[in-house]
């Protein structure tokens, strides 16, 4: 599968397909947007937005949602930021997402069985790193995404005159549900 990607990327280049998508790397609508990593939403998210390349940052990680404050995500939202000109962050999660009742204990049981030791969970425990909270799923994606619009808007280095949103697409239409 790999070969057909490289091969596919090579006439792309050489057939010059990628002038349509020339941008800057500076968001044109000032907007950063943390989402999930859902297969569904790598075109519908952007159509049912009305967004093209170079309008918005897009950050996806599993579920959408921002597990630590100073995670990957919450890094990549302050360079937005800072260095960037984000002004606008939209949280949005959406049905049907795989990460929701997520259960961690089949998860590491899966490790397991792909070769992962138990002396490495073990290790990993005992050094702080919290399974439940790392890799657990949430019930209620509204519930998660106000989580974490709540997380951003009391974090001490997002200034407040960024604005922080949170809405849940639904999977099928691409309708976006505020989260009050």
């Amino acid at each position: 599968m790999i070969d057909k990607i490289l091969e596919h990327n090579e006439e792309f280049v050489n057939k010059e397909k990628y002038k349509p998508y020339e941008a800057s790397k500076y968001p044109a609508r000032k907007l950063a947007i943390v989402t999930c990593m859902d297969t569904r939403l790598i075109e519908l998210l952007p159509a049912a937005l009305g967004i093209k390349n170079g309008d918005a940052k897009i950050i996806k990680n599993a579920g959408g949602t921002i597990v630590h404050p100073f995670g990957s995500a919450v890094r990549s939202l302050l360079i937005a930021i800072y260095e960037l000109g984000v002004e606008d962050i939209m949280v949005i999660g959406h049905t049907d997402c795989g990460v929701q009742h997520m259960d961690v204990e089949d998860m590491i049981n899966k490790m397991k069985s792909r070769g992962i030791g138990e002396e490495v969970i073990q290790n990993l425990n005992y050094f702080g790193v919290d399974f439940d909270k790392w890799l657990g799923g949430f019930e209620d994606v509204f519930t998660a995404v106000g989580e974490s619009v709540e997380l951003l808007e009391h974090h001490p280095l997002i200034p407040d005159n960024v604005t922080i949103y949170g809405y849940v697409m639904d999977t099928a239409t691409g309708k976006l549900m505020d989260v009050e």
